[in-house]
C-alpha cells in the first residue's frame, strides 16, 4: 500500500500537467482585458513570473553542472547521473506547481499580499531574523525526523535514491515533503508580511535566493572557495557547501542542516570529514581523476549541438531528433557555433565508468560541414592533434577518434599523428576494424552478392577483401579501375574474381544487399530491387526514401549493463549504445592492446576484435540472422 502524501496528485498527467497553470494564466488574461488599470498588476502575473524564474535558476545550475569543460577539476563525483537518475527525477519540478497552488490560495486567504509594496528593507531583515531561528531549526528538526525508519523508507528514501546529487535532486521529493518544505519557505514570508513589513522585493528575492542555495547544496561541483573559510572561519557555520551536503547523501547521519551547518554543529551531527574535503576539492591544484579512455567525437551540425547534458539534461538523454523548442534556440545555437571556431580546443562533455576504468567523450569545437572546408584542414588537424597530445600527458591510456576526425583525407585515419609523435603513449584508435565486424555481422549467412558503395575507403576496402574470402561476390562501385585493382591484388589469387568493378548503380539492380559507404540520392535508391537492406557506415545517414526497403542504421554497440554514469545518448544512438568506432576504442583499452590502430584496417584482426568485444560483455544492438561472419562458435 503506497503511503498518504508519497504521491503526486498530477503524476498520470505527463507534460500535460503544465495545463494546470491554465487557470492562473487565464486569470491574468482577464484582467488585463477588461479589469481597471490599477488591478492589472496582479497577484496571477506574480506567481507565475515566480515559477519561470524558479524553473530558470534550476535550469541555470543544471547547465552549469552539466559543464564538464568547465568544472571537471572541482567535480565532487567524477561520473555522471545515469538514465535510471534522470528517469527518477524527470518531474522535479513538481514541486513548483503545488507552491504555485498554495500562493495562490495564501492570496485568497490573506488578500493584503496581493497589494504589498515593491521594497521594505525592515521587512527583509525581520524575514532573515525567522528565517535563522525559526525555518532552520525546523527544518533541521524535522529533517533528522525524516531519516527515522518508517518516515525515511515511506518517504526521504525517494529523495535519497539519486546516487550524485544533481540541483534538480533538490525538487525530487515526496508531497508531504514539499508540503512541509513550503511551510518552511512560508514562516519568513509571511512572518514579515503579517507584521507589516512585507514587500514584493521580500517574496521575489527569499523564494528565489532559498532555491538558489538549495541548488547550491545539490550541485556535483564544488563552487565555493575554501579561501573564505581561512579568511573569515565563521563563515563554516553559516553556509554549507556542495561538498558538505554530498557526504550527506554518503553518510545520511551527518550533516542535516538546511544552509548552516552551524545547527549541525549544536545537535553534534557534524561530519567531521566536511572541511577537509571541501579544502582538497576546491584546491586549485585539485586535477581530479585522469580517464583511461577518450572519445573524441565531433558536432555534426546546429542542430544536434543542442544534444548535450548542460543544454537540457532530459533531451540529451534520449535518442536526437528534432524537436519544435529547438526553433527559437537556433540562433543561440548558431551564436554558438561562432565562438567555438573562434576558441578551437577540445571540451570533455560527458564522462561513465566501464569496468571500473573512467571513460570520458571530448568533442572538438568544430561542426560537420566544416570538415568539408579545404582552408579548415590544417586548423581541424591541428585542434584534434592538440587534443591527443594532452591526453598523452594526463596520461590517458588510448583516445578513440569520431567520424570525420579520422577522414582518410584530412589525416590518413590519424597516421597522420602516430607518424608525427611516434613516441606517443596514449594509443591512438579509429576503432574502424570493429565498426567493419559489425557491419559484417549484419550480413546474413545465406547472402551470396552484395552492392558496395564507398568501396575504395577504409572500411569499403575491408569489407570487399573479407567478404571475397568468404566466396560472397561483392559488386564494388568505384570509378577508379586503379584503386579497384590494388584492392583485389590484395586477395588470395583463388578469391579475386569474387570482387567486380561496377561503374553505375544499375549494376546492382536484382542485388538485395547494399553495404553504403557514401551517401545515396533518391534516384540512385530507386535502382535498388524491393526488400534491398541498407547497410550503413556512411556520415551521416542515407535518408530513407524507399518504403519497400529496410535501412540500417549506423554501425553501433550496446554496452555492458555494468557501466555507471551514462546518462546521455550518443546522437541518434538509443540510449546505453555507441558508435562502433567508439565502443572499438573501449576493447583496444579493456584489452590492453599497446599499438596504434590507424590507417588501413588489417582484415586478419576483425574477427578477433569482435570476439575481444563480446567477451568484454559489449553486443550488437540489433539480433539478426546468422551470419556470414563475426561469430563465436
Amino acid at each position: 500500500m503506497v503511503a498518504p502524501l508519497s504521491r503526486w496528485p498530477w503524476e498520470n498527467l505527463g507534460k500535460f500537467k503544465y495545463l494546470l497553470y491554465g487557470p492562473l494564466l487565464t486569470k491574468f488574461l482577464l484582467s488585463r482585458l477588461w479589469e481597471e488599470d490599477t488591478q492589472k498588476d496582479n497577484w496571477c502575473f506574480h506567481i507565475l513570473l515566480i515559477c519561470c524564474l524558479r524553473g530558470a535558476i534550476y535550469q541555470l545550475w543544471s547547465s552549469y553542472n552539466g559543464m564538464h569543460f568547465f568544472t571537471q577539476h572541482r567535480r565532487i563525483h567524477q561520473r555522471g547521473c545515469d538514465f535510471k537518475q534522470i528517469d527518477r527525477e524527470w518531474d522535479w519540478d513538481n514541486f513548483i506547481i503545488l507552491h504555485a497552488f498554495i500562493a495562490s490560495l495564501a492570496c485568497y486567504c490573506f488578500p493584503f499580499l496581493a497589494n504589498l509594496p515593491f521594497w521594505n528593507t525592515r521587512g527583509c531583515i525581520y524575514a532573515l531574523v525567522l528565517h535563522i531561528c525559526v525555518s532552520e531549526p525546523l527544518y533541521y528538526v524535522i529533517h533528522r525526523c525524516f531519516h527515522g525508519d518508517f518516515l525515511f523508507t515511506n518517504y526521504h528514501s525517494f529523495h535519497h535514491g539519486s546516487p550524485v546529487p544533481h540541483p534538480f535532486t533538490a525538487g525530487n521529493s515526496t508531497l508531504l515533503e514539499h508540503l512541509i518544505l513550503s511551510a518552511i519557505i512560508g514562516v519568513p514570508i509571511l512572518g514579515a508580511s503579517m507584521s507589516g513589513y512585507g514587500s514584493k522585493g521580500l517574496i521575489y528575492g527569499y523564494v528565489l535566493m532559498f532555491d538558489f542555495f538549495r541548488c547550491l547544496g545539490h550541485s556535483s561541483v564544488e563552487v565555493v572557495p575554501h579561501v573564505i573559510y581561512e579568511i573569515l572561519p565563521i563563515l563554516k557555520y553559516l553556509l554549507y557547501t556542495p561538498t558538505y551536503h554530498s557526504l550527506h547523501h554518503t553518510e545520511m547521519t551527518t550533516n542535516f542542516c538546511l544552509f548552516m551547518p552551524l545547527y549541525d554543529a549544536l545537535g553534534k551531527t557534524l561530519n567531521h570529514k566536511s572541511w577537509e574535503l571541501h579544502k582538497k576539492i576546491s584546491s586549485s591544484d585539485n586535477k581530479g581523476r585522469v580517464p583511461d579512455f577518450i572519445f573524441l567525437a565531433h558536432v555534426v551540425d546546429v542542430m544536434s549541438s543542442m544534444h548535450v547534458s548542460f543544454v537540457f539534461r532530459s533531451f540529451s538523454s534520449m535518442p536526437f531528433k528534432f524537436r519544435l523548442f529547438m526553433i527559437p534556440l537556433w540562433p543561440v545555437a548558431f551564436v554558438a557555433m561562432f565562438v567555438l571556431w573562434a576558441s578551437p580546443k577540445a571540451f570533455m562533455v560527458s564522462s561513465y565508468s566501464l569496468k571500473g576504468k573512467l571513460q570520458q567523450t571530448w568533442t572538438v569545437s568544430r561542426y560537420g560541414f566544416q570538415y568539408f572546408l579545404p582552408f579548415a584542414v590544417d586548423s581541424i588537424n591541428k585542434q584534434i592533434e592538440e587534443a591527443i597530445l594532452k591526453a598523452d600527458r594526463l596520461g590517458v591510456k588510448v583516445i578513440s577518434l569520431a567520424a570525420l576526425n579520422k577522414n582518410e583525407a584530412l589525416n590518413g585515419g590519424g597516421t597522420l599523428f602516430v607518424t608525427k609523435h611516434r613516441n606517443l603513449k596514449v594509443r591512438v584508435v579509429h576503432g574502424n576494424t570493429l565498426t567493419a565486424a559489425v557491419i559484417l555481422n549484419e550480413i546474413k549467412e545465406d547472402v551470396k552478392e552484395v552492392f558496395l558503395t564507398g568501396a575504395t575507403s577504409k572500411l569499403g576496402r575491408a569489407i570487399a577483401l573479407y567478404l571475397c574470402h568468404r566466396r560472397v561476390r561483392v559488386m564494388m562501385l568505384t570509378l577508379s579501375t586503379e584503386r579497384f585493382q590494388n584492392i583485389q591484388k590484395e586477395a588470395a589469387a583463388e578469391f579475386q574474381s569474387f570482387l567486380v568493378q561496377v561503374t553505375k548503380h544499375q549494376a546492382a539492380q536484382n542485388c538485395k544487399t547494399w553495404i553504403v559507404g557514401k551517401w545515396l540520392t533518391p534516384r540512385e535508391q530507386s535502382w535498388a530491387p524491393k526488400g534491398t537492406h541498407f547497410h550503413q557506415f556512411v556520415v551521416p545517414n542515407v535518408i530513407p526514401f524507399r518504403r519497400d526497403c529496410i535501412y540500417g542504421d549506423l554501425a553501433a554497440m550496446r554496452l555492458p549493463p555494468d557501466v555507471e554514469g551514462l546518462g546521455e545518448c550518443e546522437y541518434t544512438m538509443e540510449r546505453g549504445v555507441v558508435h562502433a568506432c567508439h565502443a572499438g576504442g573501449l576493447v583496444h583499452l579493456l584489452e590492453g592492446w599497446t599499438h596504434h590502430e590507424v590507417g588501413a584496417i588489417d582484415v586478419d584482426r576483425i574477427d578477433l576484435v569482435w570476439k575481444a568485444a563480446l567477451k568484454h560483455g559489449l553486443s550488437p544492438v540489433q539480433t539478426s540472422s546468422p551470419s556470414v561472419s563475426c561469430r563465436t562458435n
